[in-house]
């Protein structure tokens, strides 16, 4: 799934914004949501496979973190659409000021 899907779903995209601020379990997460542990469980792999976050053991936790390389992904395809809007939109900007010159 690519990580733009991924961000599709509220609940994932708020569990991104969690991580954002800082690691965190699972438990953690599951705290925050009024969903099941399997549920969260489901979403934290779908951002995994997405590669929007990334998993490291430390004893019998799971630490759950950003992973750079989806947010990155993220960020080439935000930079693709801004160039083209910024293009259309400064070629708009020309000719509504060439129609508005008496």
């Amino acid at each position: 799934m690519s990580p733009l899907t991924a961000l599709g779903d509220p609940t994932r995209r708020q569990i991104i914004e969690m991580l954002a601020l800082r690691e965190l379990t699972a438990g953690e997460i599951v705290k925050a949501f009024s969903l099941t542990a399997p549920a969260i469980s489901q979403h934290l792999k779908v951002l995994r496979e997405a590669r929007l976050v990334k998993v490291r053991a430390e004893g019998q936790k799971r630490i759950q973190s950003l992973n750079p390389e989806g947010l990155a992904e993220i960020e080439a395809w935000t930079k693709r659409m801004r160039t083209f809007w910024e293009g259309r939109l400064d070629a708009l900007e020309q000719e509504l000021r060439k129609n508005s010159t008496p």
